[in-house]
């Protein structure tokens, strides 16, 4: 039994040195790559030891670049697995890009229920994006569906004022749809509105185009999508959703 003790001991100790020496080099690694940005680039968000190539992944607001334990060199660019094909640097950010859809205020969303509204999405759109209109158009082929629309204003300067206008409409769904579908500009009012609540947490998420949409397992897609594709996506995310 004192042998069992001593060596589960010393296991312990290992273990806890061994991540102290991680949690060391990845601190010490973050430092490094701050002094090489000078102070005047992005935010050092995360440091991560990979499992290849003795290198780290760092995480600069949002996007990944990659060193080596001394930060003699930055490697800006795709790992992609040669056996597998498939792009580890891709997969990363779409598991960082995720959310939980729970987590997101739908209070504040324009809501439509289409069919038995059994699936759901939602999308940052600003008035003014050509292709949230394409995707306005794309989605009137989908059935069965809840979506959650977020008045993301980020275009240009009169993005905000339409959509308040949309916001403050008796009925928000059929005000945006007139818009993006019809080009009929909503008419003028006055209300509480969340705009700016919308887009300081758009702007949390690291949202920077429109539309991104977040489906059912919280996987984001940023761009527009064609029906089909759209159907498949919303499937696979209530079907996964389903699961956890």
């Amino acid at each position: 039994m004192k042998f069992n003790a001593r060596f589960i001991l010393g296991a312990g100790l290992a273990a806890l040195f061994a991540s102290q020496i991680a949690c060391a080099n990845e601190a010490e690694i973050k430092k490094g790559v701050e002094a090489w940005l000078g102070g005047s680039g992005p935010k050092v968000e995360s440091v991560r030891k990979l499992g290849v190539l003795g290198l780290y992944e760092v995480q600069l607001d949002g996007e990944l670049v990659y060193t080596d334990e001394k930060v003699t060199h930055v490697i800006l660019g795709d790992i992609i697995d040669a056996k597998t094909r498939k792009n580890l640097t891709d997969e990363r950010k779409q598991k960082l890009s995720q959310i939980k859809f729970s987590d997101l205020p739908l209070d504040l969303a324009v809501k439509q229920v289409k069919g038995n509204g059994k699936r759901v999405l939602a999308t940052f759109e600003d008035p003014n994006c050509s292709y949230c209109k394409k995707l306005a158009k794309e989605l009137q082929g989908v059935s069965d569906v809840t979506i959650y629309t977020f008045l993301y204003p980020i275009l240009s300067p009169d993005s905000s004022e339409k959509a308040k206008n949309i916001w403050c409409a008796t009925d928000r769904a059929k005000a945006w749809n007139d818009f993006m579908i019809n080009n009929q500009s909503p008419a003028n009012g006055t209300c509480d509105h969340p705009i700016e609540k919308i887009v300081a947490f758009g702007r949390k998420l690291n949202i920077r185009g429109t539309p991104t949409m977040f489906f059912a397992d919280g996987s984001r897609v940023p761009g527009y999508m064609p029906t089909a594709t759209l159907e498949k996506a919303l499937d696979k995310g209530s079907a996964a959703n389903l699961k956890q």
